[in-house]
């Protein structure tokens, strides 16, 4: 355990640290939880927990979405970024508030699409997509493929595989399979309708390989191979997902 760790701490430094890339990381890693937060704590709001604060109302009653919270966060450490350009650890915690803001105001993506409140509707599901959208897009530039191959590298060498560490002949002989593989169950996971868990399955082949064994959306090209009794379940286990 201790030499996974030290190669993940390897893989931070040299894909992270050393590049600079902190700022990237932590708005990344502020999106995921404020979004995470606020996620929840909508879902206890209707539940009526007790303990929690609830909606933020004016006195005249009017409901004050936390997408606005977002968007006024976003807007001030936007103008504090670009035009004040503080220095450390400011500018750090600038981008943890960015993120906050990037994270409330996607949670209510479907709502300033649409112009009309869906956060419980079908159409609230586009919030869900946006944010994994984003987040995918946040990480793979945060990151880039060499963080990935180091950290696949690191697992592979603590199940054994290659002994202390992997030659380049080696490291190329299990890469490249293993992401051809995930090309083809990314292929199929576009297939079956799921287009996120494709995009992102191209970069990390195990997403692939998951949304790919799962059943097909019930209006996708692979669910058209359906017979009635699985096509039922498809449409049963995505109506209850929406």
């Amino acid at each position: 355990m201790d030499r996974l760790t030290d190669d993940l701490s390897k893989a931070y430094d040299t894909g992270i640290q050393s590049p600079g890339k902190e700022v990237h990381f932590l708005i990344l890693l502020a999106f995921l939880l404020s979004f995470g937060f606020i996620r929840g704590s909508a879902h206890m709001i209707p539940a009526q927990v007790s303990w929690w604060p609830g909606n933020v109302e004016t006195k005249g009653g009017t409901h004050v979405h936390h997408m606005v919270w977002g968007i006024l966060l976003m807007m001030t450490c936007g103008y504090v970024g670009l035009a004040v350009a503080p220095a450390s650890p400011w500018r750090e915690i600038t981008a943890i508030f960015f993120g906050i803001g990037m994270g409330l105001t996607l949670d209510e993506f479907a709502l300033w699409l649409n112009l009309e409140d869906v956060y419980w509707s079908d159409k609230g599901r586009q919030s869900i997509d946006a944010v994994v959208v984003t987040g995918t897009l946040l990480t793979l530039a945060l990151l880039g493929l060499q963080f990935w191959i180091d950290v696949l590298q690191a697992v592979l060498v603590y199940l054994g595989v290659g002994g202390d560490s992997l030659s380049g002949s080696e490291s190329t002989a299990l890469l490249v399979p293993l992401q051809i593989l995930g090309l083809g169950f990314a292929v199929v996971c576009f297939l079956k309708g799921k287009k996120f868990a494709g995009i992102l399955g191209l970069f990390i082949p195990a997403v692939a390989l998951i949304g790919a064994v799962r059943l097909a959306k019930p209006g996708s090209r692979w669910a058209r191979r359906y017979e009635d009794g699985k096509l039922e379940r498809s449409r049963a286990r995505f109506a209850a997902a929406a």
